[in-house]
């Protein structure tokens, strides 16, 4: 056993925005009745496109946590990032700036990823040069489209000195975040992070991106049954967005300040299919590797295992290498484990799936409740021994769960939580 740094993390808040607004209990209670997300788009012209329907964040304010005039020139990425961020920090019991105050800023870090930063702002950008020339483009446009500035400027905010950057590995960017945080407490260089992903890529150029990469699903007559992953009939993924963000710390750092401890992080694992630009390796090879070293390196039981919240984009290509890889890895123990997919009912947040679903499967550990899988009428055989939650929510008592994300460029990562223990 090649076991880690044994330091115990745990998450003490959690923060979002999502299709079903900033509530995390809301967002959860949505998901158990098997809500959909998913509308028509209405802010923006989509009547020439073939997909015209996706899950976007309505009606987002962001008054209460930013400043107005600044609210309205930053990108919607970056405002995602401050609200998570924030709300995270109020379910830590660190809202009071008298508590946020009391820590040691020099060793509380962000790392906030992005898959593609500020779409809108670029793409905003790129007209105001094409119609009204250089000079009218605003000085905030470059630091408006990195990935990094939703970190940096709660960094501002906060007053918080330790380790800030941004990870982009396309849709596995949250989890990358957060195991990348994790470490940071783990090698002693932190006590407190907040971590995640942010996308705001419902928008004119990021709709008409993925329709050119004819990725995303055209059931326009029905696009709350257009996410359906792992159904025989899928025919692409529903575009969404917003963030989801956690606070991670040291066992010993959140006990010390009396904060509450919603589940334990046993840790994470990143691989590489090294195999093509968009699709998954067919043997879920590189899957495997992220379940073995999460499981052998943090001393985790292959039987503890029985809950997973899977990537489960709803793509031809992309839906049967996952389950392939938990058959083949987990053996007969498979039909011990149930697994389900959150983007059935809040489409893909890309950069910020991870950071969103991980905040879903905690809340699973907590309330000993499992979201459905919707839409699934017609189960792709290849899902084997595994039970899918189909349809309908199910009570389970979630001993360890994993939580996958897999990105374009081959990038696979995994993360593993458990309730906590004293």
């Amino acid at each position: 056993m090649n076991q880690q740094n044994n330091k115990r993390i745990v998450v003490t808040g959690m923060g979002l925005v999502s299709c079903f607004g900033n509530d995390i209990d809301l967002f959860y209670d949505k998901l158990l009745r098997g809500e959909s997300g998913v509308r028509i788009i209405d802010n923006f012209p989509v009547d020439d496109l073939p997909t015209r329907f996706g899950a976007g964040v309505p009606d987002f304010e962001a008054d209460e946590y930013i400043e107005k005039k600044q609210a309205r020139r930053i990108d919607p990425c970056i405002k995602f990032s401050i609200v998570a961020g924030r709300k995270a920090l109020e379910m830590a019991n660190l809202g009071n700036p008298d508590l946020l105050n009391a820590l040691n800023k020099k060793r509380c870090g962000i790392i906030i990823g992005s898959g593609m930063g500020g779409l809108k702002t670029f793409y905003e950008g790129s007209v105001t040069y094409q119609t009204k020339g250089y000079r009218r483009i605003t000085p905030f446009f470059i630091p408006f489209i990195i990935t990094n500035m939703g970190g940096a400027l709660l960094a501002i905010d906060l007053g918080f000195m330790g380790p800030n950057y941004s990870i982009s590995t396309a849709c596995a960017t949250a989890n990358y975040s957060i195991i990348s945080a994790a470490n940071h407490i783990r090698s002693g260089e932190a006590d407190l992070m907040i971590c995640g992903g942010s996308e705001a890529a419902v928008s004119e150029i990021g709709l008409a991106g993925f329709v050119a990469n004819k990725a995303l699903s055209t059931r326009n007559d029905d696009p709350k049954k257009a996410s359906r992953p792992w159904d025989r009939d899928r025919d692409g993924f529903v575009i969404g967005e917003g963030a989801g963000v956690l606070v991670l710390e040291s066992l010993e750092h959140a006990q010390k300040r009396g904060a509450p401890i919603l589940a334990e992080y046993m840790g994470g694992a990143i691989s590489c299919d090294a195999y093509h630009m968009t699709a998954p390796r067919e043997d879920g090879l590189g899957i495997q590797i992220c379940f073995e070293q999460v499981l052998e390196n943090n001393g985790i039981p292959r039987e503890a295992v029985n809950y997973i919240n899977a990537h489960a984009t709803s793509t031809p290509l992309g839906d049967m290498a996952e389950p392939l890889a938990v058959n083949t890895f987990f053996g007969d123990h498979a039909k011990n484990i149930k697994m389900n997919a959150t983007k059935s009912m809040i489409g893909h947040c890309l950069g910020a799936a991870g950071g969103v679903e991980a905040i879903a499967t905690i809340k699973a550990i907590m309330t000993g409740k499992l979201h459905p899988s919707i839409n699934l009428f017609n189960p792709e055989p290849g899902l084997g021994k595994i039970d899918p939650v189909a349809n309908v929510m199910q009570n389970h008592a979630v001993d360890v769960a994993l939580s996958n994300s897999f990105g374009f460029g081959g990038h696979n990562s995994t993360i593993a939580f458990k309730a906590f223990k004293d």
